[in-house]
């Protein structure tokens, strides 16, 4: 009987020792990546286009140091105005490069309707950078 007993705790204790040890402490790995709008200084591109014809336009940014990278574009809203952002992503908060070269990115436009549009990025924190297109 205290054979069995000493058995039975055994391999208790060895499976909760098991169950302990597999649990995975590297899950809470914090990314380093940090995002941040970067404001648009130039866009170039069409002034006209056609009914469901894609228009390309080279967006040019400047980032805060010479390790940030393009990550996405974002809509935003400078009061009640509605246009789009660039968001740049920096690897780590350290950059040896720090003199920064503005970056170019490619937005597409296309709409089903004829009309005048305007295309608004943000180029400061109060102020839009406006290209128009008429659509035929």
């Amino acid at each position: 009987m205290k054979s069995f007993r000493l058995k039975t705790a055994l391999v208790v204790l060895f499976l909760s020792i098991g169950f302990v040890s597999c649990s995975s402490d590297d899950d809470k790995v914090e990314s380093t990546v940090k995002t941040k709008t970067a404001f648009v200084t130039e866009i170039k591109g069409p002034e006209t286009g056609k009914v469901n014809e894609e228009l390309s336009y080279d967006v040019t940014f400047i980032v805060d140091n010479a390790c940030g990278e393009f990550d996405k574009i974002s809509e935003t809203t400078i009061g009640t105005d509605k246009g789009l952002q660039v968001i740049a992503k920096y690897a780590s908060d350290v950059c040896t490069q720090q003199i920064p070269d503005p970056k170019k990115t490619v937005y597409k436009f296309k709409s089903a309707e004829k009309g005048s549009f305007e295309i608004k990025f943000k180029k400061s924190e109060t102020e839009f950078l406006t290209q128009k297109v008429v659509i035929e």
